[in-house]
């Protein structure tokens, strides 16, 4: 065992009825724990369920090297009796299991990470379907017999949705955001201080706006929006997971991009796209000078992350034009102060 770590978390979840792992809520996740609490946990066998046992030695462990909640947590998760769990990220590696991918989606949610702060390589592959229902996770095989249970007793087994992430408020509601329709967040999504998501917008796993921020459009995975900006209704973004490939989208501070809009290409600072423009990597645009006057002609991925942009598209010739935009957007100091 190093005296260093790069995550840890104590955790709760769901099996299903063969001992497997359907999803762990970690409620005190830690990035880089102190050395003496990696120390206190020994070895531990990350992603296995712990006995009763083993959570009393680990309360005493973690009391004893003074990680006073951490230990609290331990205690609670023993009297609970439901499935707990220990993993210790020594180092920031692909999740090998189900309890190591929740860690890592909740260090995300929880802010400690950055997107694209943490390995998620082979995410997918790890994380198992699941169908998410009032009486929480249940495992895909077993869904028949648990409806067929609900309604011999007279009730009914809502199932809110069928996937791989859960939204992320059943987890994580980081303060000082607004969130209208919670399903349109998954967890492993990062929302700064001062971002609202509007009913329309959707923000994705590993992706994010670091607020303030106003969001009615769609953050794909792998896109983080920088503070001040504003995507507007409809509006979409090229994530990694489609269409994106391995090219980072992001997008600057006090950027616009207008209802149904859309970018495949990173954006700086203070940059404007005009409503219903999508502009991809190969978008042919018509660069204006001060006066605007046609000076060449560039594709979009040749502006890739500069600032003091305006895309708009030319109302007579449907040509798609860029120019240096002279006016940022502001955002409503009191609409994005969620105190």
């Amino acid at each position: 065992m190093t005296d260093s770590a790069f995550a840890f978390g104590l955790g709760v979840g769901t099996h299903n009825s063969k001992g497997q792992w359907l999803e762990v809520f970690f409620p005190r996740p830690l990035l880089a724990p102190d050395a003496d609490l990696v120390a206190a946990l020994g070895t531990v066998d990350s992603g296995a369920a712990l006995e009763q046992s083993e959570l009393r030695k680990l309360k005493a462990a973690l009391s004893a090297a003074g990680a006073a909640e951490q230990a609290e947590l331990a205690g609670r998760l023993m009297d609970s009796g439901r499935p707990a769990v220990a993993v210790l990220l020594a180092t920031d590696v692909p999740p090998a299991n189900v309890p190591e991918a929740y860690l890592k989606l909740h260090l995300l949610s929880h802010r400690l990470v950055k997107p694209h702060g943490t390995n998620l390589e082979g995410l997918f592959g790890v994380l198992p379907n699941v169908a998410w229902t009032n009486e929480g996770a249940v495992d895909l095989g077993e869904l028949g017999e648990r409806q067929l249970a609900a309604r011999l007793r007279g009730e009914l087994l809502e199932v809110s949705c069928v996937d791989k992430f859960p939204k992320m408020t059943n987890y994580v509601v980081p303060g000082g955001v607004r969130i209208a329709h919670t399903a349109r967040v998954r967890l492993g999504a990062y929302l700064g201080e001062g971002t609202t998501v509007m009913h329309e917008g959707f923000v994705n796993f590993n992706a994010g706006s670091d607020g303030p921020g106003m969001i009615e459009g769609r953050i794909s995975a792998g896109v983080f929006v920088g503070a001040g900006s504003d995507l507007g209704g409809g509006c979409s973004t090229i994530g990694t997971l489609s269409g994106g490939g391995n090219i980072v989208i992001s997008i600057g501070r006090e950027c616009l991009i207008g209802a149904n809009g859309g970018v495949g290409i990173p954006l700086g600072d203070r940059c404007t796209v005009e409503a219903g423009l999508f502009i991809t990597a190969g978008t042919k645009l018509t660069m204006l000078d001060a006066e605007g006057m046609p000076v060449e002609t560039v594709k979009a991925r040749d502006l890739a992350g500069k600032s003091d942009l305006l895309f708009r598209r030319n109302s007579t010739t449907g040509a798609v034009e860029c120019l240096t935009n002279r006016s940022a957007i502001e955002l409503n100091e009191a609409l994005h102060a969620h105190n």
